[in-house]
């Protein structure tokens, strides 16, 4: 397996942080398998993928890049540049566009685990052809519904972040994904190859969420960052499949009910909104029963108040679900 040494002041200094590069390229992959891990990506993929797979056909070059540099095994670096928290996607994006024509045809070789270069990809405008097709995958497919993307990864960093608070980074990491968890003794596993150790302290650490399920990957510009990108709360990825129980509906109301399933994950009232389409003053309303019923209880996480489950709530929840099966 493959794992970081990661020292106590790095860890300390590490942070949960939103990038919507990160998302763009998760959302490349999406299109590039063709597979859909839930009903929400299906839709998304229906709608998108036509349009995707006629670029690509209309431009073979870049689309052998993609196949190439989005191996099975390993990911051209350059495609997935760092993550430093808070760039917009165009400053993300262009240090894709700047990246080393040489260094880009290095990082596709290796992608290919062994295999030559195809002679169509030995060019100069390597990066310049990803951080268009990135650019285009951003403008049609993500960005229409940004806000609501932003809002579930900012869900998700909420949650790791509580995490951290009450139970360690042990707590929040062992969720990250396949093949990534925190092993004790300085060391976090971050995918299942079996590549040498690599100490990394001292250097920067984010771990970045991105929507489509099971996509992951780890980024790095030795020795001074590192990123860990997994997938976030299938909960949240996919708001449509927090199903309310037709019990559960008829006795709290259906908009009320579908607030107490949503908070498998602790959610803040913003969130709430962005996931169910209520307004925020009818969110409110429904947060105030249901804490008034000791079904939800708040707390508050750094600059965030967030809303969860209290045993109650997860009990009447846990019931009207087994007796729905």
């Amino acid at each position: 397996m493959g794992w970081w040494e990661v020292n106590a002041d790095t860890l300390a200094g590490s942070r949960f942080v939103v990038s919507p590069l990160a998302e763009t390229f998760a959302a490349l992959r999406l299109l590039h398998t063709g597979q859909a891990r839930h009903p929400g990506e299906r839709a998304w993929l229906d709608a998108r993928l036509p349009a995707h797979r006629r670029r690509l056909a209309a431009d073979p070059v870049t689309a052998l890049l993609v196949r190439a540099g989005l191996g099975p095994d390993w990911i051209a670096d350059f495609l997935t540049p760092t993550p430093r928290g808070g760039e917009t996607f165009e400053q993300e994006v262009a240090r894709v566009r700047d990246a080393r024509p040489d260094a880009a045809r290095s990082h596709v070789r290796r992608a290919l685990r062994g295999a030559p270069l195809p002679a169509a990809l030995d060019r100069d405008d390597l990066p310049v052809r990803a951080a268009a097709l990135l650019t285009a995958v951003w403008t049609e497919a993500v960005r229409p519904d940004w806000d609501r993307r932003r809002r579930v990864l900012e869900a998700d960093v909420a949650t790791r972040t509580e995490q951290v608070g009450r139970g360690g980074w042990a707590a929040a990491l062992d969720g990250l994904g396949p093949g990534k968890r925190w092993l004790g003794g300085n060391r976090l596993q971050v995918n299942t190859h079996a590549y040498p150790p690599q100490e990394i302290a001292g250097a920067r650490l984010a771990f970045v969420p991105v929507t489509p399920q099971r996509i992951g990957w780890v980024s790095w510009e030795e020795p001074e960052r590192y990123a860990v990108v997994y997938p976030c709360a299938g909960a949240l990825a996919d708001p449509g499949g927090a199903v309310v129980p037709e019990g559960l509906g008829a006795l709290l109301g259906t908009a009320r009910a579908r607030v107490l399933v949503l908070l498998d994950s602790p959610l803040s009232t913003s969130q709430l909104v962005a996931l169910t389409g209520q307004g925020l003053g009818s969110v409110g309303r429904h947060l105030r029963v249901l804490r008034d019923a000791r079904l939800v209880e708040r707390r508050r996480v750094g600059r965030s108040v967030l809303y969860g489950r209290t045993g109650a709530g997860e009990v009447l929840v846990a019931a009207q679900r087994v007796g729905g099966a």
